[in-house]
């Protein structure tokens, strides 16, 4: 395959691509930072959209850039990665987030993106381009993330309730209106913080790979505006298949539970951004919405959507892992 200079038209179609999975990764997950919010009723869909893609925006202001190095040099061997590679991770994650989202199933964008690098990946160097050491972290993710949020749910169900033992049902529900608008500006600012630093790190080894970058593996700033901003658009487009599924086919909500599984969903999130970890936002919410049905009584949360989500969560790596080694391949042909 011949090598790729920045200015051609074969690499600024390929960050044009990645900046289209950041918006579609936003299209799909905004139900992660709104669903909660327009099913109480607290803020009307347009608003909550419009809140959410600004703290998606500002959020770079806010965390460092661990998440994105992670993905561009934590997941496949630098040196193996090339046009098409990032081309089968790419098209193979926008695949399968096009399918679920059209199922309004909320799967992980952050995975699908996770298994079609590594799919890509595998096509064309095999197992030994995988490092091992970092896949199993982001799967240790997947299972802690959702557990993690529904915990910190649960306790912050258990704190609340107790605080509020003395107020009258509307005076509890009034004041978790208003606190419920600070709980989704914190999930939103978790949600661009984690999720938009995973392309940085895809258009960041992209151009790494074509000897793009002077001075070692950083994220240029440029980048991590794009990346912001096509996110924030995405979320701006609203997801409202999911946004039905997150906030109401789970279990029901009121604003004080909505405040609980937003902040805990928030505070699980911070953590593992901080961390450099990337792990799926779609999984840690609905982890949240999970504890905070538990944490009335088991059976208000429907299980049957639940065990649903759950395989969408196990066969989004190997599938999208699947469709990257495909796109791999046609990518070999397309990009020359």
């Amino acid at each position: 395959m011949a090598e790729l200079a920045l200015g051609t038209p074969a690499l600024f179609g390929l960050i044009g691509v990645a900046l289209l999975f950041d918006f579609l990764n936003g299209l799909h997950d905004s139900a992660n930072s709104i669903a909660t919010v327009v099913t109480t009723r607290v803020l009307r869909p347009g608003l909550a959209v419009a809140f959410a893609a600004f703290f998606n925006f500002i959020a770079f202001t806010v965390f460092g850039l661990k998440v994105a190095q992670t993905m561009g040099s934590g997941v496949l061997e630098t040196a193996i990665v090339d046009p098409a590679v990032v081309f089968g991770a790419l098209w193979g994650a926008i695949s399968w987030n096009v399918l679920t989202w059209r199922l309004g199933i909320p799967s992980s964008s952050s995975h699908a993106l996770v298994g079609g690098l590594v799919g890509a990946g595998i096509a064309k160097a095999g197992v030994a381009s995988v490092i091992w050491s970092g896949l199993t972290v982001i799967g240790v993710a997947i299972v802690l993330s959702p557990l993690m949020g529904a915990i910190l749910t649960l306790c912050l169900v258990l704190a609340v309730s107790w605080l509020s033992i003395r107020a009258t049902p509307f005076a509890v529900d009034r004041r978790f209106r208003h606190l419920q608008i600070l709980s989704s500006s914190l999930l939103s600012l978790a949600h661009g913080g984690n999720d938009a630093q995973k392309t940085m790190g895809i258009i960041t080894v992209l151009l790494y790979s074509q000897g793009r970058l002077s001075g070692g593996f950083h994220v240029p700033f440029w980048v991590v505006l794009s990346c912001q901003a096509a996110m924030a658009l995405g979320t701006l487009s609203g997801g409202w298949r999911i946004v039905r599924t997150m906030g109401s086919r789970i279990t029901h909500l009121t604003p004080v539970q909505g405040f609980c599984a937003e902040t805990g969903g928030a505070v699980a999130l911070f953590g593992a951004t901080f961390l450099g970890v990337p792990v799926s936002t779609t999984h840690t919410i609905a982890g949240s919405i999970m504890g905070v049905g538990a944490a009335r009584r088991v059976s208000a949360v429907r299980w049957g959507v639940a065990r649903g989500i759950l395989v969408a969560w196990l066969i989004t790596l190997p599938a999208s892992a699947a469709v990257g080694a495909a796109c791999y391949w046609l990518g070999t042909f397309i990009i020359r």
